[in-house]
């Protein structure tokens, strides 16, 4: 794949997409602390990973309609957030999830009027997470609905971790889950992943799942069924090439 721009990129917290306000993306940051363990025999350095640990930081403009920026952010909410960024909005495109807490939202007004808020959002519980687009960016469904598979070209051994994000619901309830093939479902019929259904949706909401360190498909695709009318969610899915603990 050719080298890419920032151009298009989208940013999710808990259920609102805020793309339009957001200017600058500062720090999207993941991995492990680390403890040195060098003994006095070695010449280099030895260490151990420690715990899983990231970050997200940007740049929000002003704007204080209702369900925008302003509005999301002014409260520094004590309850956990699900981030989500998307390099583009293409279905198998990569993006990057973090269940946090806000830490901040300072306010800069520069000498030539500009104002602007600056947010650090830090992991809570599992680190940020590099995946996957399930859905091409926003996806929206008026039923139910079997989306297009994404060919993660081989199996793997170890589950998955999977990020929702619903923007607007109509309707009574929807599920939405992942499913898998290993021929997208030519000769293999996509079938439900074990662990790999979201919470029922009645609202807008946003949710991290995973699953159990199981053998997971080459193809996966994310289907709906339910009863609704309007469904506009987003969903990334983080696959687990080796054993992992959170």
């Amino acid at each position: 794949m050719a080298k890419q721009s920032g151009l298009g990129d989208n940013l999710y917290v808990g259920g609102y997409d805020l793309s339009g306000d957001i200017g600058s993306l500062g720090a999207i940051h993941g991995g492990s602390d680390t403890q040195d363990v060098t003994g006095i025999d070695k010449s280099g350095k030895e260490r151990l990973g420690l715990v899983r640990d990231g970050d997200m930081e940007f740049l929000s403009f002003f704007n204080p309609s209702v369900d925008r920026a302003h509005d999301r952010f002014e409260n520094l909410p004590l309850t956990d957030q699900i981030c989500s960024y998307l390099r583009g909005t293409a279905l198998g495109g990569q993006c990057a999830h973090l269940v946090a807490k806000q830490l901040n939202y300072d306010a800069t007004r520069a000498e030539n009027g500009a104002l602007t808020f600056k947010i650090n959002m830090a992991a809570n519980g599992f680190g940020l997470e590099w995946a996957h687009q399930l859905t091409a960016g926003k996806r929206t469904d008026g039923g139910a609905t079997n989306g297009t598979g994404v060919d993660f070209g081989a199996s793997s051994a170890f589950g998955f971790q999977a990020y929702l994000q619903v923007f607007a619901f109509t309707g009574t309830s929807a599920t939405v889950k992942v499913q898998s093939s290993t021929d997208n479902g030519g000769g293999d019929p996509y079938a439900d992943v074990a662990g790999g259904a979201f919470t029922v949706v009645t609202g807008i909401t946003a949710e991290r799942i995973a699953t159990a360190a199981i053998s997971i498909e080459q193809w996966l695709r994310v289907v709906t069924t339910g009863t609704f009318s309007n469904l506009i969610f987003a969903v990334g899915v983080a696959r687990n090439l080796t054993a992992v603990v959170f």
